[in-house]
């Protein structure tokens, strides 16, 4: 297998019923909310990267990195999101990607989306602005500050989820509090570094030819060609290196076998493009890949489409 299925994506089985259904209130909840708050953040002109930078974000998740320990880790991309479009823009970009991982490629549970939702959308984003912005306001506006910013901003986003997943697992009964956190906490450590690193490079990028776009929770100036060009390409050239992703176990997964729970792991009820390769196709690189192009495209038109509704509503 080219691909782990877990990454922070919970399986069915993993939590219990009440606990998913708890979390599952909570996310409708909170992107409800972000639906209302939105149009307050975005501009007309800033709604197609929403789909830009969802179809960078999917692409990204793809691409497994190899870690310390024999595991490996992925862009989460809660922290980039949030810095350029503000959180509730990035709460819905995530709530796509997330949901789209789980209805098409059957990456997380369909019971237990609600909690990945929450986990990686709402906490993700949460942590991100508020560290991002707070250190902001501490260490200035010059570049250092804006990539220390967002490294941090990126690696406490990994971290903190990974301690909520923890505490999920262990009210769950999945795994005793004294095992979950300190395992997801200790490996996430590790892999929060990786998610910082690429935060910081895409933040260098950006303060280079688009310094008015990393302007958290304002409305920034419109996106123009580039951004547009730029995060295609990013997200096309991401799936077709895809293959080349690690195939050590993720995180979670890590987690799970060393502590003696993945048996939990239900199988999903109903398979479409499972584990991001392509049915049909012989060649497993092509059909990740194809997976891969597939995937961003349904992404990044979710993502432009709630945007555009919610502008368009707004203007009625």
């Amino acid at each position: 297998m080219l691909l782990s299925p877990f990454g922070m994506h919970i399986p069915d089985g993993f939590l219990s019923t009440a606990v998913s259904v708890i979390f599952w209130i909570m996310s409708v909840a909170a992107v409800g909310l972000a639906l209302q708050r939105v149009n307050k953040d975005l501009g007309e002109r800033q709604v197609p990267l929403m789909g830009v930078l969802a179809a960078a974000i999917f692409a990204g998740q793809m691409l497994n990195f190899a870690v310390a320990g024999g595991t490996s880790g992925h862009l989460m991309g809660a922290a980039i999101a949030t810095i350029l479009l503000g959180p509730w823009a990035a709460l819905l970009i995530m709530t796509c990607v997330v949901a789209i991982q789980a209805l098409i490629f059957q990456d997380g549970g369909l019971l237990v989306l609600g909690a990945n939702i929450f986990n990686m959308g709402v906490v993700g984003v949460t942590v991100s602005y508020f560290t991002y912005q707070t250190l902001r306001r501490i260490l200035g506006t010059q570049r250092w500050a804006v990539l220390a910013a967002g490294f941090a901003a990126a690696w406490l986003s990994i971290e903190l989820t990974a301690l909520v997943v923890a505490l999920q697992l262990a009210i769950s009964g999945s795994a005793p509090v004294n095992l979950a956190i300190p395992a997801m906490a200790g490996i996430h450590a590790v892999i929060g570094i990786g998610e910082g690193l690429i935060t910081m490079g895409s933040l260098a990028f950006l303060y280079a030819t688009r310094r008015d776009l990393i302007e958290t929770g304002s409305a920034p100036a419109p996106a123009g060609r580039l951004v547009w060009v730029v995060g295609l390409l990013l997200a096309g050239g991401i799936a077709v290196l895809s293959p080349l992703a690690s195939a050590n176990p993720d995180g979670l997964e890590w987690v799970a076998e060393q502590n003696g729970f993945l048996k939990l792991a239900q199988n999903p009820s109903y398979n479409l493009i499972p584990d991001y390769v392509l049915p049909g196709v012989s060649n497993e690189a092509l059909a990740t890949i194809l997976a891969g192009v597939i995937g961003a495209l349904i992404v990044a038109g979710a993502a432009f489409g709630i945007a555009y509704l919610r502008r368009r509503s707004s203007g009625d």
